[in-house]
């Protein structure tokens, strides 16, 4: 998420950010908006993008992982979590 917005109204971009790239650095894609002062909050997301980042490896913050499960948007949220794990037999 990147902030912007002047000071005590603030609004946020849901942006596509490479890992090896300044936190502040220039995004891939902006995936979506997010504004915390509208009654009730707005959230507008371009899901298919969102999936095809997922797809591709992106990994979801803690706080858009939030924001989307809030909104109902689970099975982006649940794909990126699936993971196989192996136990050890005995």
């Amino acid at each position: 998420m990147r902030r912007h917005g002047a000071k005590k109204s603030p609004f946020y971009r849901l942006v596509v950010i490479d890992s090896h790239a300044a936190r502040d650095g220039r995004a891939l894609e902006v995936v979506g908006h997010y504004d915390p002062k509208t009654q009730p909050e707005t959230l507008r997301v371009d899901r298919e993008r969102i999936e095809h980042w997922v797809g591709r490896g992106a990994q979801l913050s803690d706080t858009v992982r939030t924001l989307l499960a809030r909104q109902s948007i689970v099975d982006v949220v649940e794909s990126e979590q699936t993971e196989v794990v192996e136990t050890a037999g005995s």
